[in-house]
């Protein structure tokens, strides 16, 4: 048996498979996000290793014997937040999420310090771990004097499970700390922080052995001491694990709280310029590309907040054949945006607004701006130097097959859904426990699962979304002159 343990934004899950890779059962466990200010996101680390034994606890009451079974444990988690330990690993403030955008002012300086771009091949994003260590430093200065190591989230829960102080390639390649290329961290770029190596966890691949479960946890749970803990991964990276998304020319399409088009590379391709990140994968010597928006799902969320009705409502609301665009464009920038415009301050708007826009005509914008927005991601990876035929769908709204339909229309390229399964990061995670526990080929391990069905674009309707993207492409520059 293989434990996947995935740290999502608003939930942990554990998973549990056997050596075939067949889904013996899952737990969660709950979370929550506080955001004091606006544009901060913040969650307490504790708070994350109790959701862990509540998804775990619920594995041990329904497959006791299963999860005594367990040989390797895999990790994935969210990125880019930054878990200040001081020398006794006592946390010293809540972690600093993926989604905040206050370090927007430190990010842009980090950025234009040529040596960063040059090094980690991306951007200086406000998301990142570096920038949000910078803004400690001006801001929270008696904190940062007392930090003893930055962990990533999934790396905190390492240091629980395990006690060590350990990361991997596709996670540490979000915090701007890391040389990409040479995999490994740069005491350059660190030193341009205020920081230094030692207060970097361990890096090995994520397939690797990283850490070992403590015996007083593998008693609590019924388990064997001493089981393996793999290096992990980034979400995006473990996602790709599972949907056996790791050579190059492969590529899906994530519908989450954020929305990520992720395509496999055989090499390092880096073109900060384009916004588009340039990360290492959790397999060695394999890297990927990723274009991100920060509001996928979170802005039919939001919608539906606004409406009072459920985003199933809304989306059964407009049937499942796919309408031409009409008047009304939204933008999905409720949280800033990074691909491809990198822009903290910049919110989003629905324009184009009459009396007869329906509830429904808002829903239907919402969608086609999401997708629009993935759109954006496309060009930008495509000017990247990386090509893609079709993708894969996963995430929960990739339940929607009219957004799906959409998404096609404006992306031009099928889109691929999955059998039934679970092959999302916690089942990527598991996979890479099975890995490092096993020695297993990775790539006999994350391969594909079987495509249900395919959602071709709409052609009749190609002309009208090209018109309806024309639009949309023209609103950001005209928004950002408005909110100065």
């Amino acid at each position: 048996m293989y434990l996947g343990l995935d740290l999502g934004t608003s939930s942990v899950k554990a998973l549990l498979i056997d050596g075939d890779q067949a889904i013996v059962g899952a737990g969660h466990g709950a979370l929550d996000v506080d955001r004091p200010h606006p544009g901060w996101s913040e969650q307490d680390p504790a708070h994350w290793i109790r959701a862990t034994e509540q998804a775990v606890g619920e594995l041990k009451a329904k497959f006791p014997a299963q999860l005594a079974a367990v040989k390797g444990i895999g990790l994935s988690g969210h990125m880019h937040g930054a878990t200040l330990l001081d020398a006794d690993d006592k946390v010293r403030r809540p972690c600093i999420l993926w989604n905040d955008t206050r370090s927007y002012l430190q990010a842009a300086r980090l950025d234009a310090d040529p040596r960063f771009r040059a090094l980690t091949g991306n951007i200086v994003f406000p998301g990142f771990t570096a920038p949000k260590l910078v803004w400690v430093a001006e801001n929270e200065p008696d904190i940062f004097a007392r930090v003893a190591k930055v962990l990533l989230p999934k790396d905190f829960l390492r240091l629980w499970l395990s006690g060590e102080h350990i990361s991997e390639m596709s996670d540490s390649a979000g915090t701007a700390w890391l040389d990409t290329g040479k995999r490994k961290w740069s005491s350059e770029l660190l030193d341009a922080t205020g920081l230094s190596e030692s207060q970097m966890p361990a890096l090995v691949e994520g397939t690797a052995e990283g850490g070992r479960l403590r015996a007083g946890l593998a008693a609590q749970w019924g388990m064997a001491s001493g089981v393996v803990i793999a290096g992990g991964a980034g979400d995006n990276a473990a996602s790709a694990c599972g949907m056996g998304t790791v050579a190059a020319g492969q590529a899906f399409v994530s519908l989450g709280t954020s929305g990520v088009l992720f395509a496999a590379n055989g090499s390092y391709l880096p073109k900060p310029e384009s916004a588009v990140h340039a990360f290492c994968h959790a397999l060695p010597n394999t890297w990927h590309q990723m274009g991100v928006i920060l509001s996928a799902t979170d802005a039919l969320n939001w919608h539906a907040g606004v409406t009072g009705k459920s985003a199933g409502e809304l989306t059964t609301e407009l049937g499942d054949t796919l309408k031409a665009p009409d008047s009304v464009t939204f933008l999905p920038y409720l949280s800033g945006e990074r691909t491809p415009h990198n822009d903290a301050k910049i919110r989003g708007a629905f324009i184009g607004l009459g009396h007869e826009s329906s509830r429904a005509a808002l829903t239907q914008a919402v969608l086609e701006g999401v997708s629009f927005a993935i759109r954006d991601n496309l060009e930008a990876l495509r000017s990247a130097g990386t090509s893609i035929a079709r993708v894969t769908a996963i995430g929960g709204g990739s339940r929607s097959r009219y957004w799906l339909a959409s998404i096609a229309t404006a992306l031009g390229v099928p889109v691929d859904i999955p059998a039934d399964g679970d092959f999302g990061a916690a089942f990527g995670a598991a996979r890479l426990g099975l890995i490092a526990a096993t020695g297993a080929d990775p790539l006999n391990v994350c391969t594909a699962p079987v495509t249900q069905e395919t959602i071709e674009p709409v052609s009749a309707l190609s002309d009208a979304y090209a018109d309806a993207y024309s639009r949309y492409r023209a609103l950001y520059p005209a928004i950002k002159a408005l909110a100065g």
